[in-house]
């Protein structure tokens, strides 16, 4: 069955896709809004069919801890889901993200034109500073800029360094950091065809402050993290 529903899922999540992508295109030549509004659209249309095929649903614990005015995002990053429900989380995000993903046919089209901080990592310092400038420019602009500090999705159970880009990005918006901590690995792995049924929780965790040491801030971020993912995955795994 498992089989059967995902096959139905990836089928409709292609169609979906491409259909809403090329009729969304004069979407184009109108303000920022309408291309946020069809991404948002889509997002919760991915979401629903995601429900119905498969019968894979989420929740959404700490709503509460969630700041006022300016905030940064610092995700745990276990499968594609999140970078699409996130959205539906925290209002129109801007996503560090590679800078390949820009290169997408139609949807990386569209990932431009809504406003993300691309990053490209082999370009040093220079990938740095204009990561730097689109952060900027998108928390002036009144949005969550969302990280995965680990850089790419980590499967359940494995381990990854959190990379400094993180506190050189919390240093530089001088805001508060918001930790999610999250299980969409279980149900969704890294570069998986087949999807399974269930729920996946989403776990906003109390805020770190701004103006913390490196060292402090680092530490921190991923104990908040790590910890609160390993009691998530527990149950869900068991």
């Amino acid at each position: 069955m498992i089989v059967i529903r995902s096959t139905i899922f990836n089928i409709a999540l292609v169609l979906v896709t491409l259909v809403l992508g090329i009729l969304g295109l004069p979407l184009v030549l109108g303000p920022r809004r309408w291309i946020c509004g069809l991404r948002d659209f889509w997002i919760r249309l991915v979401l629903w069919l995601l429900k119905v095929t498969v019968g894979l649903s989420h929740r959404v614990e700490g709503l509460e801890h969630l700041p006022k005015g300016a905030f940064m995002v610092a995700s745990k990053h276990q499968s594609a889901w999140e970078t699409l429900a996130l959205h539906t989380i925290f209002q129109d995000p801007s996503i560090v993200l590679k800078q390949e993903l820009l290169k997408l046919p139609v949807l990386g089209f569209y990932i431009s034109k809504v406003g993300m901080v691309p990053i490209d990592r082999g370009a040093g310092g220079a990938a740095l500073k204009s990561m730097m400038a689109a952060a900027r420019k998108a928390s002036g602009d009144g949005r969550p800029v969302l990280i995965f500090p680990q850089g790419t999705r980590v499967a359940p159970g494995d381990d990854a360094p959190y990379h400094s880009g993180v506190f050189a990005l919390y240093r530089a918006l001088n805001c508060p950091v918001v930790p999610v901590a999250l299980n969409s690995g279980t149900f969704w792995s890294r570069q998986a065809f087949f999807k399974r049924p269930g729920v996946i929780t989403v776990r906003i965790l109390p805020t770190l402050p701004r103006g913390m040491d490196r060292k402090t801030f680092m530490h921190d971020l991923e104990t908040t993290i790590e910890t609160e993912t390993r009691a998530i995955d527990a149950p869900a795994s068991a």
